[in-house]
């Protein structure tokens, strides 16, 4: 939802009531501006439908509406009242061990050599502050590169060789890939979420 420009929005509107009684995770920076700010209008009239659905949620059973941002600071106080979004979590980015969990979840789909540690791959320095969005860049970087090895080597996919992704297609991922969160970012995200749970 983060993508949709304001017009689709507004048309939108009316799916307001969908998605809640559906408990779609909602990126709800996109939707829940400060009143008087950003979007004018349109927003304001987005997000007060969104608040009478939300006052009504807690009325359906089985229905959870989850909603994430990395702008918190921009989200209207009256979305974080009890019975609407009334608890807040902040995720952190991965640590080295979750870094490699989440590159074996992100290769279950990839023709990864047998050779390769993911867990190790995790948890090389060059991994740190890697959020799961990066890691998956990284994954890509590293097939495109075995698929370029591959095609410049001469070897034809009819030749029956499997090509896999190795090692080294990770490392040169990674002389590629860097942190789309920085350490200043990741303190200022730590103060927002001490500054939140204080409220």
């Amino acid at each position: 939802m983060s993508g949709w420009r304001l017009g689709d929005i507004q048309l939108k509107q009316s799916g307001v009531i969908n998605l809640v009684q559906q408990g779609i995770f909602l990126t709800v920076d996109a939707l829940t501006t400060k009143r008087g700010k950003e979007g004018g209008w349109v927003v304001e009239r987005l997000l007060n439908q969104l608040l009478i659905e939300l006052d009504g949620a807690d009325q359906r059973r089985g229905v959870y509406v989850i909603g994430a941002t990395n702008r918190p600071e921009v989200m209207d106080r009256a979305v974080l009242r009890p019975g609407r979004f009334g608890k807040l979590l902040y995720v952190s980015l991965p640590s080295p061990d979750e870094r490699g969990l989440i590159l074996k979840a992100l290769a279950r789909k990839k023709p990864i050599d047998a050779s390769v540690d993911l867990i190790a791959i995790g948890r090389n320095e060059a991994c740190k502050n890697l959020s799961g969005a990066d890691l998956a860049a990284l994954m890509n970087e590293a097939a495109m590169a075995a698929l370029e090895e591959r095609l410049t080597s001469g070897q034809s996919s009819s030749d029956g060789t499997p090509w896999t992704i190795k090692a080294s297609h990770f490392e040169l991922a990674l002389g590629k890939i860097s942190p789309s969160v920085s350490d200043k970012q990741q303190q200022y995200y730590q103060y927002l979420s001490e500054s939140f749970r204080a409220s």
